[in-house]
């Protein structure tokens, strides 16, 4: 275990994540008379709104998930460490954080917690092995594999009703990502897999997108719920609402209806973006904290400063934090990190004391989703539109919030030819990809069991069975078709 040196004297400010709210909290005291130390257990910054355009081959990795050291790197009082935060001791004021074993304390004077959400499945832990999340580059990628794979079984299916099941998509929760993930995958087969099969047709593809309530982007309200849900209709799109998803297989998803029917979806490539869970971290905090409680979510009930009970220089924010009124975006993210960095940035210049704090007002900028090429929905107080000017607007924010001209660039030229022509430019896809999360769970848990939640993934029975069974996720592995029909994935 090392130490961090205590340095020259200064306030040392250590900041918990690399996402929006890290970022921004670390960039905004830039010119403080602080030492900031960010920890994160990524390499990069993550800009998450645009993962599901990586998903469908539209961007690449680095242009939506640039080096935080690079970022940072004429940041003169900003380091980066890498690690994942295990421990947050409140009483010595230190932070603990793990890297391929090794463990390292740094301590700080003011702390800002910034490590976002996770998937949630609601108690279903286990349906990720069917299901990725997309909340992750190894989502993202993950997905791709899945996606594509399914499009490349369905080629050399034997039967019609394995094509179908493989060209089934189910996308779990219509907010804003299951919308944007379904009307992408939509394009993808209509668009720009057109003719580039010869047993298949790939807009025969069936695109599914279950909702447990009543409404599309229910948040939104029902006016531009109502035209997305029309426009992904016009593309193709099932929507199915009031329909909960009960199971999740290799090969399909039970499905509740409101009348307590239940019934089956044959599906060999399903995604889940229908909830979110904080942080443990949100949780340990609590622990530690007398009278600091989280919600149903794991996120931190913050004081009015976004601060925990007893400790005014504990700020949490992003994802993690539970503020009435605050929507789990990248705006209630920034604004939240910007705040806490103005006090952090006043009390080291004997401005104020915590006492002396405002608490923290949160000005909602409006919500937007994209649905398709050249159509969105967007919301600016009471101002609700939608279309292309809506979508035009979308493109102008994205652009607006990606890191580093670069970036923007690049994406810009990936837009032009996605949007304008057919192709798209991040088509590769790999069985590494797909089976990567699924053996670290195998190594890392039981051995029998992981080899099995493996096979189960994708859709094989046990070593020696005679009867052959289709993948769950359109990719088979190299051990199982050695022969000369082995299958592409």
């Amino acid at each position: 275990m090392s130490t961090q040196p205590v340095g020259n004297g200064r306030h040392r400010v250590v900041v918990i994540g690399s996402g929006f709210g890290g970022l921004f909290g670390t960039k905004h005291l830039a010119r403080a008379d602080v030492d900031v130390t960010l920890i994160s257990k990524s390499t990069t910054h993550l800009f998450q709104p645009l993962l599901y355009q990586v998903a469908t081959g539209i961007l690449s990795v680095g242009e939506i998930a640039p080096a935080t050291r690079l970022v940072l790197r004429k940041q003169k009082n900003a380091r980066v460490l890498l690690g994942e935060v295990t421990d947050i001791d409140l009483a010595e004021r230190t932070v603990t954080s793990v890297l391929l074993g090794e463990s390292t304390v740094t301590p700080y004077d003011s702390l800002i917690v910034a490590t976002g959400a996770q998937q949630s499945y609601f108690g279903n832990d286990q349906f990720a092995t069917f299901a990725p999340g997309m909340k992750t580059i190894d989502d993202a990628l993950e997905l791709r594999g899945r996606i594509l794979g399914s499009f490349e079984q369905a080629e050399v299916a034997q039967t019609q009703e394995e094509r179908d099941r493989l060209l089934t998509f189910v996308v779990v929760g219509a907010g804003p990502t299951g919308v944007e993930l379904a009307g992408q995958i939509a394009e993808l087969s209509d668009r720009t897999l057109e003719g580039t099969f010869h047993n298949i047709d790939p807009r025969d593809a069936r695109v599914i997108l279950v909702e447990g309530a009543g409404a599309v982007l229910g948040p939104m309200g029902p006016k531009l719920g109502g035209k997305a849900q029309h426009r992904l209709e016009s593309m193709g799109v099932e929507i199915q609402l009031n329909a909960l998803v009960t199971d999740v297989d290799a090969h399909g998803v039970t499905v509740k209806d409101k009348d307590g029917t239940t019934r089956r979806i044959e599906s060999a490539c399903k995604v889940w973006s229908a909830g979110v869970q904080a942080s443990p971290l949100g949780k340990m905090l609590a622990d530690r904290s007398a009278g600091t409680e989280v919600d149903r979510a794991g996120r931190v009930v913050v004081e009015p400063d976004l601060t925990i009970k007893g400790h005014p220089n504990v700020f949490v924010v992003g994802d993690l934090m539970s503020v009435p009124d605050v929507p789990g975006q990248a705006q209630g993210a920034i604004q939240g990190a910007t705040y806490a960095a103005k006090q952090i940035k006043a009390e080291v210049a004997g401005k104020q004391t915590p006492a002396d704090r405002r608490q923290f007002k949160y000005f909602n900028k409006g919500s937007m989703a994209t649905i398709s090429r050249f159509s969105a929905v967007c919301q600016v107080g009471k101002l609700e539109f939608g279309g292309f000017v809506a979508w035009l607007a979308w493109l102008a924010l994205h652009l607006y919030y990606l890191v580093g001209y670069r970036s923007r660039i690049i994406t810009i030229i990936q837009w032009f030819v996605t949007f304008l022509g057919r192709g798209r430019g991040q088509m590769a896809a790999t069985e590494q990809w797909i089976f990567a999360r699924l053996a670290l769970e195998a190594v890392y848990g039981d051995s029998e069991e992981g080899e099995e939640i493996v096979r189960g993934a994708a859709g094989r029975r046990p070593p020696g069975s005679s009867q052959a069974n289709p993948t769950g996720n359109g990719v088979a592995t190299p051990a199982e078709n050695s022969g000369g029909d082995r299958k592409v994935g």
